[in-house]
C-alpha cells in the first residue's frame, strides 16, 4: 500500500438546478490546502464517516480488495463542512487499494455510497458542469481565472442529503459564466458566484451569514460558500488580499480562516 493525498474543494462556485425540473448540478472550487491522506499505518486508525457493508460495496464495485491493514486516514477539513472530505476520503481509499480505472467508475462507486458526490475524481473538476447526484459530466466549462480564496468556516456542519434537490434554477448564470470564464474575467465570475451564493443562502434562511458583508467591506470581487455545508469564501485578485482581512473574518466568526490560490494555473 502507498500513501496516496487527495485535495478537496470548497464549496462551489456556483450550485442549483438546470431548469426548474432539472438535475442539481455544480460547479466545485478546489482547494489544493485542504486534503485527505491515507496510507500505510501498524496501529490502530478512525474509521472513515462509512460503515463496513458500505465500504464492502465501494471496494466490490472497484474490483480491488479492501485494504488490510486500514490505511491511516487524516482529513485537513471538518466533515460536513462543504469541502468534499467524505467524496475524498473515498478516492483515497480507492487510491490506496491500488485503484486506478477510469474516474466514471470510481465517480459511479461514490454516488453509490453516498448518493451525492463532488467531481474530485476527475483531472479537472472545476472545468466541468457535474451533475452530483448522478456522477455524470453535463458541459466542459472554461477554467475560472485566476485568484485568491479567503475561506474561513461559518455556522454548524451539514452534511450532504442526496435528496434535497430545493436549490435555485442557474441556467442564466451558468450561460453567463461560460462567457465570463472565457474571457478571464475575474470580476464577474466573482459577481455569478455572489449571486449563486445569495440564492441559496436566500433559500435557506442563512440571514446572519456575514459572508456577503465582509466581502464589501473588504474590497472583494465577490463571494463563494458551500451550498450545502459552512465553507464560506471571498475572491480577490492574485496578491490583493487586505492585510487586515483574516484578522476581520475571524473577528466575524468564522473559523480556521485561511488562504489558498484558485483558479487557471494554481
Amino acid at each position: 500500500m502507498t500513501q496516496v493525498s487527495v485535495p478537496g474543494h470548497f464549496g462551489e462556485w456556483l450550485q442549483g438546478r438546470l431548469g426548474p425540473q432539472g438535475p442539481v448540478a455544480l460547479l466545485t472550487l478546489p482547494c489544493p490546502a485542504l486534503r485527505v491522506t491515507a496510507g500505510p499505518e501498524t496501529r490502530p486508525t478512525p474509521p472513515p464517516p462509512f460503515n463496513s457493508v458500505q465500504l464492502d460495496s465501494f471496494f466490490r464495485a472497484l474490483g480491488v480488495p479492501r485494504p488490510k491493514p486500514w490505511p491511516l486516514l487524516v482529513r485537513d477539513m471538518p466533515l460536513g463542512a462543504g469541502a468534499g472530505a467524505s467524496t475524498a476520503t473515498l478516492i483515497a481509499l480507492a487510491q490506496a487499494a491500488g485503484f486506478d480505472g477510469p474516474a466514471e467508475v470510481l465517480a459511479k462507486a461514490c454516488i453509490d455510497i453516498e448518493g451525492a458526490s463532488d467531481p474530485l475524481m476527475l483531472p479537472a473538476p472545476d472545468q466541468v458542469l457535474w451533475a452530483s447526484r448522478e456522477g455524470r459530466v453535463l458541459a466542459k466549462l472554461p477554467a475560472p481565472p485566476a485568484c485568491d480564496i479567503l475561506g474561513g468556516f461559518w455556522g454548524a456542519p451539514e452534511r450532504t442529503n442526496p435528496e434535497d434537490e430545493a436549490f435555485d434554477d442557474i441556467t442564466d448564470l451558468v450561460e453567463l459564466w461560460k462567457v465570463a470564464a472565457g474571457n478571464g474575467d475575474l470580476a464577474e465570475c466573482a459577481m455569478l458566484a455572489a449571486a449563486s451564493a445569495q440564492r441559496c443562502s436566500q433559500r435557506r434562511s442563512d440571514a446572519r451569514d456575514p459572508t456577503s458583508e465582509l466581502a464589501r467591506a473588504l474590497g472583494a470581487l465577490g463571494h463563494v460558500r458551500a451550498h450545502t455545508g459552512s465553507a464560506r469564501g471571498l475572491i480577490f485578485p492574485r496578491g490583493a488580499m487586505p492585510a487586515k482581512a483574516p484578522d476581520l473574518m475571524s473577528a466575524a466568526g468564522l473559523h480556521s480562516v485561511f488562504q489558498f490560490r484558485a483558479g487557471a494555473a494554481q
